[in-house]
């Protein structure tokens, strides 16, 4: 470009990307055809008169989400660079925890109601949370043990107390002995109300667990033979005390009867199920749960993303279930 023709590029180029103003405006105001404009505006950019950058928060990754979330087809993907002081297959809950706070502010609307499970990261997740719309908050699943109750039913109190609402939270063990006692559990008044909740949920936070020592809680409530049991029947993640394998399968179906935790199929009749998990180790867990088509949204780290975006996409992706507008 000439003296003229630069001079002439950057103020246009303030006119449109400072000033907000149309193309159409612009031409009038130069009097020239819009198609200059545009030509013009181009080549501001070209020759780097005009710089565009797309910034977001150096913790988290955008390249990452956008593509993890076309790859599995979700509505929402948020990926956190993985801690640099530890190792990748260790993940950090409290950091997924603080971003997942931060999705479920924006996400959360008036007159919703929201649905917490059991898990390190949405304790954590609502132990960040700062503002929410005035909603509702359900506990999706029983406690882990009665150290963990004051976590999982603090978690749902911290969520409703942020955002005024109601809490409905379960005074029960995630994990009963057999199914007849968890069905009478099911039944108590108490329980029975949050229960009748479910159906009603607009959006669930969800974590995912790896069939591992310390990594599923249901797994840590076992004993040996019965996690060699589930083992064997290819069991690859576990949610909401439910069980899948690695194609999203759910398996195991007779531990689901001794849980008090929400049932898979009201789960998928939620809008929006957000979950949170990362971590190399927990990776394929997440996949499996992907498949499943439970789950609508995700927040991960940069370690468990790079090996989700190495395997074959879903053939069936979680949003072909849900109403985006709810």
């Amino acid at each position: 470009m000439g003296p003229a023709e630069l001079m002439q590029a950057a103020a246009m180029a303030r006119r449109f990307y400072l000033e907000g103003k149309s193309k159409i405006q612009i031409a009038d105001e130069f009097g020239v055809s819009r198609f200059k404009v545009a030509r013009v505006l181009e080549s501001a950019v070209e020759q780097e008169l005009v710089r565009i950058e797309i910034r977001v928060p150096s913790e988290l990754d955008a390249e990452r989400s956008d593509a993890l979330r076309a790859h599995f087809g979700l509505r929402h993907v948020v990926v956190a660079e993985s801690p640099t002081e530890a190792p990748d297959d260790t993940p950090d809950p409290e950091h997924l925890g603080e971003v997942a706070a931060e999705l479920l502010e924006e996400l959360v609307a008036e007159g919703d109601v929201l649905g917490l499970a059991w898990g390190r990261s949405t304790i954590h997740m609502a132990a960040a949370l700062r503002e929410l719309a005035p909603c509702t908050v359900v506990q999706l699943t029983g406690v882990y043990d009665a150290g963990a109750e004051r976590g999982s039913v603090e978690a749902v109190r911290r969520a409703a107390d942020v955002s005024g609402g109601e809490a409905h939270p379960i005074y029960a063990p995630m994990l009963l002995s057999d199914a007849g006692t968890a069905a009478a559990l099911r039944a108590q008044p108490g329980i029975a109300a949050a229960f009748d909740y479910f159906d009603k949920v607009t959006i669930a936070a969800v974590s995912i667990g790896t069939w591992e020592a310390g990594i599923s809680t249901v797994h840590d409530m076992l004993g040996k033979e019965e996690r060699d049991h589930y083992a064997s029947l290819g069991v690859a993640a576990e949610m909401s005390a439910h069980l899948f394998s690695s194609d999203g399968r759910r398996i195991g179906r007779d531990l689901g009867e001794r849980c008090i935790t929400v049932e898979p199929e009201r789960l998928r009749r939620v809008p929006e199920v957000v979950a949170i998990a990362g971590g190399r180790r927990k990776a394929g867990a997440i996949d499996a749960v992907l498949r499943s088509g439970l789950v609508t949204s995700l927040v991960t780290d940069a370690a468990a993303a790079d090996l989700l975006l190495s395997t074959p996409a879903p053939a069936c992706p979680a949003l072909d279930r849900a109403d985006p507008d709810r």
